[in-house]
């Protein structure tokens, strides 16, 4: 690629924001590839001149995993790729990922400096560019890591969290352990995330650059049965813990467990990790409905919604109990949505499932809601309104309302603190209430986005090390 001239402030001021390019919607409901094309070379190019490089870079602290944004950046914009990519993969463990999936709007661009005069820089778009262009160029090479520390860590699960502190230690000497229950390695990322979202073979690429680092993933091993952690105790140095909180939460209404009942999680597990898509050339099945209601306003949702269109439903609504404007999901997942024919029935909330005389869900009964004084999220409680009862046909429910710990783990290891929710409780380094044990992500804070997983894992990756490396000195 070409140096690029250099361009004054002043200028860079009059370029706009560059768009992503996308499959059109009346072509992409009927596959499930991904949505945004990516940037090609002469955008990317254009939107990394956008850039202030300002001296106090309020985007760096706006980022969960403190990438240095204008830095990488900068390289980009003088045309030197593979000095962006080497900046960006020493801060980012799964740039290729957040590149697609981060909320950047809430976080990296919302304090972008450029963003008070006119769009903030599209960082995630250029995060997507460079880890692209590495992976196509430069995947090959082993990436760069310190000599052996001889000290061995354990981490269950390979989400977000374990796959981002697996690649910091592993950087940092240590041989690292991914014990996953699941089939294949990735966690949310490749169960829980579309394809037409996130492509598994990116999750593959990232996991495989890990590899090369030398961490081994071992898949199908529950811990809790498989092995206990106490046994990881013995066998590690220290273990982490990132299982993420798979556990379906459900209404408790009535008809809840009528056949053609899904939670988000069983659903896209099926058509995601499972490929039910393609049955039966893949073995697992998932009911293909004509009217699909989906009950939720977070990105689960809306990929529940959007995914039950690929698979043929004639009508997919989103059900959900506040507005628009309180919806959690991303802008962008939200408007990819509607331009994809998803309907939207707001301030509704489910009080029945109503099935025929097999057993069979045949509709959904709501009631209309109003919105009421704040709650503990800050958002407008939503408040019953009498007589506003209506039906919704629909031949198939998914629940996508959140999740919770799964017990299973820390049920077999009783000594481990949890609070009242499940969720493993920790100190601020990470560590639990047992020597040498850490945990992070979805099974310490709750349901929450990818990035905010991986910052978990990036700063227990460093507690985890200086634990380790005095654990050996003392010795």
């Amino acid at each position: 690629m070409e140096n690029i001239k250099k361009i004054s402030a002043k200028e860079k001021l009059q370029i706009n924001r560059q768009k992503m390019p996308e499959q059109s919607a009346a072509i992409r409901i009927h596959n499930f590839n991904e949505v945004n094309l990516g940037l090609p070379e002469h955008i990317a190019m254009i939107e990394a001149q956008r850039c202030l490089h300002c001296k106090e870079a309020k985007c760096i602290t706006g980022c969960p995993v403190m990438i240095n944004i204008p830095r990488f950046i900068k390289y980009l914009s003088e045309g030197d790729l593979a000095a962006a990519a080497e900046s960006l993969l020493s801060d980012n463990a799964l740039p290729a990922i957040t590149g697609r999936v981060c909320p950047q709007e809430t976080q990296c661009e919302m304090v972008c400096i450029r963003g008070l005069k006119g769009a903030p820089v599209a960082i995630g778009y250029l995060e997507r560019y460079v880890a692209d262009w590495y992976y196509n160029n430069m995947n090959k090479a082993n990436p760069p890591h310190n000599p052996p520390s001889g000290c061995k860590v354990a981490i269950i699960g390979s989400g977000p969290a374990g796959l981002t502190a697996a690649g910091e230690l592993a950087r940092l000497g240590h041989e690292v352990t991914i014990y996953e229950a699941l089939h294949q390695p990735g966690g949310v990322l490749v169960y829980g995330i579309p394809e037409f979202r996130l492509p598994k073979k990116i999750v593959a690429e990232e996991v495989n650059r890990l590899k090369l680092l030398g961490v081994k993933i071992e898949c199908d091993v529950v811990i809790g049965r498989t092995y206990t952690l106490n046994e990881l105790q013995e066998r590690f140095d220290a273990v982490f813990i990132a299982n993420g909180a798979g556990l379906p939460i459900f209404m408790d209404i009535p008809g809840e467990n009528l056949k053609g009942v899904y939670s988000a999680n069983e659903y896209l597990t099926r058509v995601n990790l499972m490929r039910a898509y393609k049955f039966p050339k893949s073995p697992t099945p998932v009911i293909k409905a004509k009217k699909v209601a989906t009950i939720g306003g977070g990105n689960v949702a809306m990929d529940s919604a959007r995914t039950a269109k690929r698979m043929g439903a004639e009508v997919s609504t989103i059900v959900y109990r506040r507005t628009k404007a309180e919806m959690p999901a991303r802008a962008e997942e939200i408007h990819h949505a509607e331009e994809e024919g998803i309907k939207f029935e707001f301030l509704a909330a489910p009080i029945e499932i109503i099935g025929d005389d097999k057993n069979w869900v045949k509709a959904l009964r709501c009631q209309r809601m109003k919105l009421g004084e704040p709650d503990t999220s800050s958002r407008r409680s939503p408040v019953p309104i009498p007589g506003s009862e209506f039906i919704l046909e629909c031949d198939v429910v998914i629940v996508a309302i959140g999740t919770r710990a799964n017990p299973l783990l820390t049920t077999t290891c009783p000594e481990l603190k949890v609070n009242k929710r499940g969720y493993i409780k920790v100190d601020e380094n990470g560590m639990t209430n047992i020597q040498s044990v850490f945990a992070g992500g979805d099974i310490v804070r709750g349901a929450a986005t990818v990035i905010l997983a991986m910052g978990d894992g990036k700063k227990c990756a460093r507690s985890i090390d200086k634990f380790v490396r005095g654990k050996k000195h003392s010795k």
